[in-house]
């Protein structure tokens, strides 16, 4: 049975082709820079590569190119998509709506879409794969949404409610709901493997760190705080998102600029976090690579993220009352020995230590502590693509 999975990004889109039989890939890829440039990179299981930029200014164009790598590149894997038993789709934004995973159905979409303000980078891009997929294959093949909030459902009152009136919570559900719930999922199970323990008896921190970034604090097996809030705008600063701040200041820059809402929510959203402080890219290759030219900008935007993730790990590992293991993981966390050892290097009074040797591993799963450290930290790059693929099986076989 092949399971195709999309997981699209707010400026990429990830795919997979896995054989559920035993859970290998039969070919995998990346749709980069969408909204800027456009790169597919697509791989079968052969070795075969198949590799183009191609105009991508929007999800749609992107799964296009990834139809196209699949059934007629020189690396296709398949010759049309009837050889697919079902697709699978990452969502990040199901609200209380959807406290778990489900089939798609046209109220389904509908809800999705709806939902589209509070993750409003990245629920409409879901929607238009969905709509993509569901004008090319119709009803032929089960679709399946798996949302990034579901695992968030776990965090108590005191750490998701805002101390704004209680009657917005009661009337809009204002509240926060977190994201990238599918990767800390995957990556705190791998913790909990690895570690040869059950996961309610460990206190895991687990660092999703690429365009969009968040934090998680796992105790007793389940999520008790997650960094990004009522919508993946809040945290720490990412690509193009702010994160955290004070609202007063938008209400000041409004006034002074005269803007709107809109206005706000998109500078918020698009033109502010890494993008915003160097001027450069929403890129961290980008801004490191300018940093290191001497760019000032560009190393303030650096030092920021860098210091603004030190804190959150330091916050959770007090709400935990302590911490055995902290997982890194996306495209930043897997790839930037620099940042890894600045977060552990200010956790050295925790007794945190890194093999600096081991830590300038990039994209493969390893420990990269000590075995002296006190508390064991880990690159594990995440796999949304494998759960999400696991959860469309369970569904469809229902």
């Amino acid at each position: 049975m092949k399971i195709f999975v999309v997981n699209a990004g707010s400026s990429s889109l990830k795919y997979q082709l896995i054989d559920m039989e035993n859970e290998q890939v039969i070919a995998k890829g990346l749709c980069e820079r969408i909204g800027v440039t456009g790169k597919i990179s697509h791989k079968a299981a052969n070795g075969a590569v198949y590799e183009a930029e191609t105009p991508m200014p929007t999800h749609s164009e992107a799964f296009d190119a990834v139809v196209y790598a699949l059934t007629k590149s020189e690396a296709k894997v398949i010759d049309s998509f009837d050889e697919i038993s079902a697709i699978g789709h990452r969502i990040v934004q199901g609200g209380s709506i959807f406290p778990k995973s489900c089939l798609v159905t046209p109220d389904v979409l509908t809800k999705i879409e709806e939902l589209g303000a509070l993750a409003p980078l990245h629920n409409p891009a879901h929607a238009l794969a969905i709509r993509a997929c569901i004008k090319t294959f119709g009803d032929k093949i089960p679709q399946v949404v798996v949302f990034d909030t579901s695992f968030h459902q776990t965090m108590p009152p005191k750490a998701f409610m805002y101390a704004l009136p209680y009657e917005y919570y009661e009337k809009y559900g204002v509240r926060k709901y977190g994201a990238h719930g599918t990767s800390h999922r995957f990556v705190s199970d791998r913790v909990a493997a690895i570690e040869g323990k059950p996961k309610a008896d460990l206190k895991i921190i687990t660092c999703h760190l690429g365009n969009g970034c968040s934090i998680t604090a796992i105790k007793d097996g389940v999520c008790v705080d997650t960094s990004m809030g009522f919508t993946p705008l809040d945290g720490f600063m990412m690509g193009t998102r702010s994160g955290t701040l004070d609202p007063s200041a938008l209400t000041f820059i409004a006034e002074k600029e005269n803007l709107s809402a809109a206005d706000i929510n998109r500078i918020c959203n698009k033109e502010s976090g890494m993008l915003g402080i160097s001027g450069v890219s929403n890129d961290n290759r980008d801004v490191s690579a300018a940093a290191e030219a001497g760019n000032q900008r560009a190393q303030l935007a650096t030092d920021m993220q860098r210091y603004q993730i030190l804190k959150f790990i330091g916050s959770y590992i007090a709400a935990m009352n302590g911490v055995d293991a902290i997982a890194f993981t996306g495209g930043i966390g897997e790839n930037d020995p620099e940042l890894r050892e600045y977060v552990c290097e200010n956790l050295a009074f925790l007794g945190v230590q890194i093999d600096r040797e081991a830590n300038r591993t990039r994209g493969k799963e390893i420990r990269i502590s000590t075995d002296e450290s006190r508390v064991n930290v880990y690159i594990i790059p995440t796999n949304e693509e494998l759960a999400i693929a696991r959860d469309t099986l369970a569904i469809i076989s229902e």
